[in-house]
This record gives structure tokens, sequence and C-alpha cells, in this order.
């Protein structure tokens, strides 16, 4: 098919020309004695999206899922007692993953459509008198459901009991794209990936690891290897690795970085949060669509699930879109598989690329039978747009 694939799921994300050029490198000896310039400039940068001074930004050749597990096996010893809540499919698997690993999970079941439910956090830290609760686990942005949580509000929770576990927070699909703050808010082990905000191919996960963190990875007994904090840490700290890095994707790294920092992070969620508003005007607004994220606290700036009429199977939708228009949308998954699809709004993108994603959706949706005004969406969008800056505290045009 001719032009380009229309790539509009949540992860992995459109990768800049600019990236994908400083990629293009000839294999080097990552043992050199110049290599540590390009290791420290990716984890020096690394801190102002973190939003950390004290925290260690560390770099596994893996995806999110493995800093997941780095989190767990490090900080926390067999059989310890974490408190999560249950409402997508990503925040299930971590569960899913502890419970596979030997810890014990307090999982509080939660609406998929809603955040973590701040109540019900404070309910079990109050609770935990002789604080059993080990580390306490949220999703910022659960991608599977368009939902993004309150993680300060969590962090207040705790605070608020004089809970002492540790927080864990899960980023992937927000990082670089929605506001986070390491040190602010308290969080001792952020957990993200290369290939959603910070505009890379996946099979680079990346986290940060509070002070507290490290000190319980000292003392902690879960078995680890490859994932071992110790080895990294002691390693960057010369800069290098323990083990063979990706090249290529630190090179893309350095430059993905170099971008956020010269849009200024301010003014990248600022773009994200205006670009959101216009697909949900495509579909709250011009497809009298519902989302899957049941009230405007809960909406993502970087995914929308959009749920589609009864009758209609999100599935082909998703299908007619990719193969007769060359676009790729997120499905639904688990408990929501079939009753949405998802469209993916986050990292390098503008109105016109949106644009082209909402047309697309628009036309295989009336293929497969739902009922809408043709040219609805893209009309609710393209006001949207007129109507509001992309950039912070400009007027409209």
């Amino acid at each position: 098919m001719a032009g380009r694939n229309f790539l509009f799921v949540p992860g992995p994300t459109n990768v800049p020309d600019r990236v994908l050029r400083a990629m293009t490198v000839a294999m080097e000896d990552h043992r050199s004695p110049i290599f540590p310039e390009l290791s420290r400039a990716c984890l020096n940068g690394l801190k102002p999206v973190f939003k950390t001074v004290t925290g260690s930004p560390i770099i596994f050749p893996s995806s999110g899922t493995g800093c997941w597990e780095a989190a767990l096996t490090n900080c926390l010893n067999p059989g310890d007692k974490v408190l999560t809540a249950r409402f997508g499919q990503f925040s299930h698997l971590w569960a899913d993953m502890c419970t596979r690993l030997g810890f014990e999970v307090e999982l509080l079941e939660t609406p998929w459509g809603e955040g973590a439910p701040i109540d019900r956090y404070l309910a079990c830290l109050s609770a935990d008198k002789q604080h059993k609760i080990k580390a306490v686990l949220v999703c910022q942005n659960e991608t599977a459901t368009g939902v993004t949580s309150d993680v300060a509000a969590v962090r207040q929770a705790m605070d608020s009991v004089g809970h002492p576990a540790l927080l864990f927070v899960d980023s992937v699909s927000a990082l670089g794209s929605i506001d986070f703050r390491m040190d602010d808010w308290g969080v001792d082990v952020c957990v993200s990936g290369s290939q959603k905000g910070l505009m890379l191919p996946a099979g680079m996960g990346v986290t940060c690891v509070s002070e507290k963190a490290l000190v319980a990875a000292k003392g902690a007994t879960s078995r680890r290897c490859y994932f071992d904090y110790g080895d990294m840490v002691t390693s960057n700290a010369s800069g290098y690795f323990p083990y063979t890095p990706s090249i290529p994707m630190l090179y893309g790294l350095r430059e993905s970085l170099a971008m956020l920092a010269e849009e200024g992070l301010d003014n990248v969620f600022h773009r994200h949060h205006y670009l959101a508003g216009g697909v949900r005007a495509a579909a709250l607004e011009g497809w009298k669509l519902k989302l899957c994220a049941s009230a405007p606290r809960w909406f993502s700036d970087t995914v929308t699930a959009i749920m589609v009429p009864d009758g209609i199977n999100g599935s082909e939708v998703i299908a007619r879109a990719f193969k007769r228009y060359n676009l790729a949308l997120g499905a639904g998954l688990s408990k929501v598989a079939g009753k949405l699809f998802r469209i993916g709004h986050l990292g390098d993108l503008n109105e016109l690329m949106l644009l082209g994603a909402i047309a697309g959706s628009e036309m295989a949706m009336l293929d497969v039978g739902v009922k809408l005004e043709p040219g609805s969406g893209v009309a609710a969008a393209q006001n949207y747009w007129r109507t509001h800056s992309p950039v912070i505290g400009a007027n409209a045009a």
C-alpha cells in the first residue's frame, strides 16, 4: 500500500526522523575511554524528565516489564505484602507478576474506567498498624482504559497515616508526556520504557530509584541477577554498564532527551493535553460516543479509549482501519476486548497527524456499521484545536 502506515497505538509511538538519524551509528567499544560521555549524557538527561535531584536513573536492556520485576525483586523480601489496585490490563499484569514472584498481594478491585481509588488506599494503609505492607503500587496512566491516576494523592494518603512503605509507580505511558514528579511526590521507584513518550523503539527499560529504595535493595533477599540495582549503580558510577548495552538506543535516547529539553517539559505536557482535547472532542461531540474513562477527572492525555456502540465489535473497527486505510489503532484488552478501540496520542505528533487518525477511525467505523455523521469527528477536532492554543498562555487564533 502506498504511503506511510499511520501508527496510533499508545506504544510503540512514532520515532522522530531526528532520533532515527541519531541511531544510525557504527558499533563501538562500550568499554572505551570515551563511552562514559554517552552514558552520562543519557543518565543525567533523564533526571529532569523524572524531576529528581536525588534519584538514580537506571537503564535496562528490556521493556518496562523488566523494570516492574526489578522494583519488586530489588526492594522486597520473599513473601512481603504489597498493596495495589487493579483497574486495567497493565495494573492487572503488575499485580499478577507480584503473585508469581511470591509476594502477598492486597488487591483493590476497581471498575475499569476509573483510576486509583485513593480512599481505599488510605483505608488499607490506616488499618495496617503493624506495617506489613512493604510497597504500594500504582499505575499513573492505565494504557488499556485511557485513565490517569493521581500519584500525589497516593503519597498524601501514605504520609497522612505515617506509613513507611515504598511507593512504586508505573509511568510507562505517562513519562515525558504527562507531568511526573519523583521528588515532590516521594516516589521510590518509577518504571517506564523507551517506546512511548521518550519516542524510541521498544527495548529499553527506563527506571529511576530513590535513595530509600537503594537502601532497601542492599538488604532485600529476593533473588535477582540481570536486574540487580547494585550492579547497575556501581557500573554507572564510572560511566559503564555491567553488561552490553544497546549502543544505537543510547544515541537515540540522548537525542530524544535533547528534543524534550528544547521544547521544555511544561510545553510538552501542554501539547499533549491540547492534542488529547481534540481527540476527546471528536469522540464525544462529533461521534457522540462514550469513553472508557468514566469521568473527566480520569481522562488521559496520552491515549483515548473509545467505546463502540452495542452490536459493534471494536476489533472489526481496528481490523478495517488497518487493512483498508493503513491505520494502526489500539485494541481493547481483557475485560474490554471488543468493546472499544484506542487512539494513542503521545510522543512526536501534531494536529494534522492526529486528524489522519481521526479520519481513518471514522471511515472504519462507518464501514462496519457504526451510525455517525461522516466528517463529524474531524470537524469537532478541528473546532477544538482552532479555539484552543497549543502554546502555554497564548490566545487561540
